[in-house]
C-alpha cells in the first residue's frame, strides 16, 4: 500500500553524546505508472517539543488539584454551615454519577464535572442563616422562601470561576422542574442541563432517604416511589428510569 508512514518519538544520540527526541516521516517515490521506485525520509529533532508538552501536562495536573482542592474545600465549607447535612453533597454526587453512568454517554470528562456540580451544589446554603438549615419543626412560607434563594445564591458565587465544565448553572438549576415548577428561575424542559436534571433526582432521593432535624428519614423505598411518581412532569424520565434500575440492581444509597 502507498502510503505516508509517520513513526512513534523515538530515543537518540547526537554525535556529542547528547540525548535527544526524533520522529521520522517516510513515503514512497513513484514513476510515471504509479510503481514504487523509491522511498524518502524525512527526520524531525522534537527534543523541545516533547520538553514543552511535558511541561503543559505539568501544569494541567497542578490545575487539576487545585481545582480538586477547592472544590473539597468548598463542600466542607458548607458542611459546617449546615451540620445536619455533612455528607448529604458526597451521597448525593455518588448518586448522580451512578445514575450518569447508567443512563451511558458520559465520558470521564463530563463525569467529573458533573461529580464536581454535585460536590457542591448547595454551596448557595452559604448565604442561608444557620438556624433555618437545622431548625426543627415546619418552616414558615418566608422563612423557606430564604431557603429557595440558594441555587441562584450559588450560581452567583461560582459563575467567576472558570471551571472546564457550566458548573455555576448547573448548582443553579438543581431545583428546577421538567414542568417548569421548580425555582429559581422557572425553567422548563431542555432548558434545565441534563446534568442539573441528574443532580436533581439524586438531591431529591438523598434528602427524602436521611433523617433531617425538622423530619424523621423517609426511607429509599418512598424517595424512589416519589420521583416515579413525578417522573415526566418534574423530573427527566430517563433519569427517573435509570435511577430506578440502579436500585432494583442492587445499588445501595451511601450513608454517612
Amino acid at each position: 500500500m502507498k502510503q505516508v508512514f509517520t513513526s512513534m518519538p523515538l530515543s537518540a544520540t547526537r554525535k556529542d553524546g547528547s540525548d535527544i527526541q526524533v520522529s521520522y516521516s517516510t513515503a514512497p517515490v513513484l514513476d510515471a505508472k504509479n510503481n514504487v521506485i523509491g522511498t524518502v525520509a524525512v527526520l524531525y529533532d522534537i527534543t523541545e517539543k516533547m520538553k514543552l508538552e511535558a511541561k503543559l501536562m505539568n501544569s494541567l495536573e497542578k490545575v487539576t488539584r487545585v481545582v480538586d482542592e477547592t472544590v473539597n474545600a468548598l463542600a466542607s465549607a458548607i458542611e459546617k454551615s449546615d451540620p445536619y447535612t455533612a455528607g448529604h453533597q458526597q451521597r448525593v454526587a455518588q448518586l448522580a454519577c451512578a445514575i450518569a453512568g447508567e443512563m451511558g454517554g458520559f465520558d470521564d470528562d463530563r463525569m467529573k464535572g458533573l461529580r464536581t456540580a454535585a460536590m457542591i451544589h448547595d454551596i448557595g446554603k452559604l448565604y442561608v442563616p444557620s438556624e433555618l438549615l437545622s431548625k426543627p419543626g415546619q418552616l414558615t412560607d418566608i422563612e423557606f422562601g430564604l431557603i429557595k434563594t440558594h441555587p441562584q445564591a450559588g450560581y452567583e458565587i461560582l459563575k467567576e470561576i472558570e471551571f472546564p465544565w457550566p458548573i455555576a448553572r448547573i448548582v443553579q438549576q438543581h431545583h428546577e422542574r421538567l414542568d417548569g415548577s421548580g425555582y429559581p428561575v422557572g425553567l422548563a424542559g431542555d432548558d434545565i442541563l441534563l446534568e442539573a436534571r441528574i443532580v436533581g433526582v439524586a438531591d431529591v432521593v438523598e434528602s427524602m432517604s436521611s433523617h433531617r432535624p425538622y423530619r424523621p428519614g423517609k426511607g429509599t423505598k418512598f424517595a424512589l416511589r416519589e420521583i416515579k411518581m413525578a417522573r415526566e412532569s418534574s423530573y427527566d424520565p430517563i433519569v427517573v428510569d435509570s435511577c430506578l434500575a440502579l436500585f432494583r440492581n442492587g445499588f445501595v444509597l451511601p450513608t454517612e
